[in-house]
C-alpha cells in the first residue's frame, strides 16, 4: 500500500471528477431501479442528467426522520436496500430505532483507509473499544482491521479495569475507540499503578467531538491519535491525516455542505449541514443529511491525498426551536430569504425581555445597494411563522458569524 491507502487517494481532480460522476450515475440508477423508496423519491429524475456535482442539489434530501418513518412502515430498512435482507451479512441497529445493514463487500464501511492513515499496519494488534453490541462501531473497525491485516481484540465498551489489564498482558500498539474512553483507561491505569507502556502507540478515535486537551494529554503519552467522523448509516466519511488539518473526504463519498433546512449548497468555506451520498451498491443512500455541521477547508492537504477536506464537527444542524408554543425551524428561515433575494443571510435570535415574554429578531445581511424594504420582510416573516417578530438590517461594513447558525437561541430558562 505504501505511503498511501491506495490509487484513488491521490488522483488529480480531473480524474476524480469524471470517475465520481460516473460512478454517482450508476448509484443514482441502481437506487432507482433497485429500491422501492428512492424509486419514487427520484422518479422525476435522470441518473445522466447529473453531469456536475453540484447537479446534486436537484435532488431531495433525506434526513434521518425520514429512514425512521420508512422504516415504520416499511420493515427493515424502509425500502432503501438494494439487495434482499437475507443476502446481507448482519443487521444492526441504532437508536431511533434504526437498522442498519452490513453488505459482503470487503470492509464495508471502509474504515481500512482511516486506520491506514492513523499508521496501523499488518502486524499490530488493535486494542478496539468501540461497541460491538446493536450498534455497527465495532465491526467497522474489525472490518478495517481485516482489511490491513492487524489483529483484533474486541474489548467494546466498559469494565475499564479489565481493559486495563488487557492491555498490559497483549500490550497491543493501536487503540480504536472514543477518546474520552482511552482517558479513561489511562487513568485507571495510573489509579492502579500498572506500566501500560510500551504499548499503545497509536489511536484512532471518533463517536464524539476530539478536545485539543485529549490530544495533548495523548501526545503526552507517546500515543499518536488520529480522529475519523463517520455513521452507523455511512460508515466512514472523512478522516484525519498527518498534518492534522482537517479531515480528508473519503474516496466512496460525495460531500455537500448545504444551508440547514434546506439542500442548497452554501458558499465555499461557509459552516452548512454535512450531506452525504453513499456510493454503495448494497445501501445508495443518496443526499443523506447528517444533522451534524461543517465546513468544506481551503486548499489542498500537505500529506499528498488530493480529495476535499473537511473542517472537521463544528456542532449540529437541527437548530428547530419552539417560541411562544409554535416551532420554527431553519426551512422557514431559509423561506424568507427565498421571498427577498437581496438578503444574502439570515439570523433569527430568539430572546426573553424583562418579563420573559419571546421575542423573536431577524437580522439580515443584504447585498450592498440593495434596495431593501423592511416592512415586506416583516410580513414574511409574520406569514411564515405565524408569529410577530422585529427585523433589523446589519451596517455595510458589518457580518453575521460563519458559525452554520440559522437560529439563535439566547434565551435562559434557570
Amino acid at each position: 500500500m505504501g505511503d498511501y491507502f491506495d490509487k484513488l487517494e491521490t488522483r488529480t481532480a480531473e480524474e476524480r471528477h469524471e470517475e465520481t460522476i460516473g460512478i454517482l450515475r450508476k448509484t443514482i440508477d441502481l437506487a432507482q431501479r433497485n429500491t422501492t423508496y428512492f424509486a419514487k423519491k427520484l422518479q422525476d429524475i435522470s441518473a445522466n442528467e447529473i453531469k456536475d456535482l453540484g447537479d446534486l442539489s436537484k435532488l431531495p434530501i433525506t434526513r434521518k426522520a425520514d429512514l425512521i418513518e420508512q422504516q415504520k412502515n416499511q420493515p427493515p430498512f424502509g425500502g432503501m436496500n438494494a439487495v434482499e435482507t437475507g443476502n446481507l451479512r448482519r443487521i444492526f441497529s441504532s437508536p431511533g430505532p434504526i437498522y442498519d445493514p452490513q453488505g459482503t463487500t470487503e470492509d464495508f464501511w471502509r474504515f481500512g483507509r482511516a486506520m491506514w492513515a492513523a499508521g496501523f499496519r499488518r502486524g499490530d494488534i488493535v486494542h478496539n473499544t468501540f461497541s460491538y453490541h446493536f450498534t455497527p462501531a465495532g465491526f467497522m473497525v474489525d472490518e478495517g482491521a481485516k482489511k490491513i491485516g492487524c489483529a483484533v481484540f474486541p474489548a467494546g465498551t466498559g469494565q475499564t479495569e479489565m481493559q486495563v489489564r488487557t492491555i498490559a498482558d497483549l500490550k497491543p500498539s493501536a487503540y480504536a475507540g472514543t477518546p474520552s474512553f482511552l482517558k479513561i483507561i489511562l487513568e485507571k491505569a495510573e489509579e492502579l499503578d500498572i506500566r501500560l507502556a510500551p504499548s499503545i502507540s497509536k489511536a484512532l478515535v471518533g463517536g464524539e467531538a476530539f478536545l485539543a486537551e485529549f490530544r495533548a494529554l495523548f501526545q503526552d503519552r507517546g500515543i499518536e491519535t488520529r480522529q475519523c467522523y463517520g455513521t452507523a448509516d455511512l460508515g466512514l466519511v472523512a478522516y484525519e491525516t498527518e498534518p492534522m488539518e482537517g479531515l480528508v473526504i473519503d474516496e466512496h463519498v460525495v460531500v455537500e455542505i448545504v444551508r440547514p433546512g434546506t439542500g442548497q449548497p452554501v458558499m465555499l468555506g461557509d459552516v452548512g449541514e454535512v450531506v452525504v451520498t453513499l456510493l454503495n451498491s448494497s445501501y445508495p443512500l443518496i443526499r443523506y443529511a447528517t444533522g451534524d455541521l461543517s465546513a468544506i477547508a481551503d486548499g489542498d492537504s500537505k500529506c499528498g491525498r488530493t480529495n476535499s477536506r473537511i473542517k472537521g464537527w463544528m456542532g449540529r444542524a437541527d437548530q428547530t426551536t419552539k417560541v411562544r408554543g409554535m416551532f420554527v425551524s431553519p426551512k422557514q428561515i431559509a423561506d424568507i430569504q427565498a421571498r427577498h433575494s437581496y438578503i444574502k443571510k439570515a439570523r433569527l435570535t430568539v430572546e426573553h425581555d424583562g418579563n420573559k415574554n419571546d421575542i423573536m429578531t431577524l437580522f439580515c445581511q443584504v447585498t450592498n445597494g440593495s434596495l431593501v424594504n423592511k416592512e415586506q420582510i416583516t410580513t414574511s416573516l409574520r406569514e411564515i411563522t405565524k408569529m410577530r417578530g422585529n427585523v433589523v438590517f446589519l451596517k455595510n461594513n458589518e457580518s453575521l458569524p460563519n458559525d452554520g447558525k440559522i437560529i439563535e437561541d439566547k434565551r435562559k430558562f434557570d
